[in-house]
């Protein structure tokens, strides 16, 4: 159990290393060419969340935050336990989201600088916790999805 949570530290280390080198070496709105045409690094700071939804708002996001970190931990504790994929997946939604949160409570407001061009879409600039996140609600979703097939699955040949 305890790797889970290890995973979650691992994130939240490479997020907040990653977050303080674009601080440290790169100005605001500076942006270095990657892959051209398609990925690049671009200081950028969110006060919001996803797509510079609800900006401004700390207080929610920081009880929001609160919640989803106990919601993780309760079910790490309680279903993680069988379901290796589905722990990873929480270990990489709790390592993202307690990395965007020291963001806000340290900066107010949370450090993106992963820009990607999906063809003439430029999409919203994101970060390692930010991509931690989303990986670990696709695994858990997957997880949970291959459970409810085998439970069905079972209760066929019942």
């Amino acid at each position: 159990m305890w790797r889970y949570y290890g995973l979650a530290v691992l994130i939240i280390v490479l997020d907040q290393w990653t977050k303080f080198l674009v601080i440290q070496k790169m100005e605001i709105y500076e942006t270095i060419p990657v892959i051209d045409g398609f990925l690049s690094l671009t200081s950028h700071r969110n006060t919001g969340a996803a797509w510079g939804v609800l900006q401004d708002q700390m207080i929610f996001f920081y009880i929001v935050t609160i919640v989803v970190v106990a919601v993780i931990v309760y079910y790490m504790q309680t279903y993680a336990r069988e379901h290796a994929l589905f722990a990873i997946g929480l270990g990489l939604i709790l390592g993202g989201a307690i990395g965007n949160f020291i963001d806000r409570l340290v900066h107010q407001e949370v450090v993106d600088f992963i820009d990607v061009m999906i063809f003439t879409y430029d999409f919203p600039i994101f970060n390692v916790a930010d991509s931690a996140l989303t990986i670990g609600v696709i695994f858990a979703l997957i997880a949970t999805l291959w459970e409810d097939r085998l439970k069905k699955k079972g209760k066929d040949n019942v």
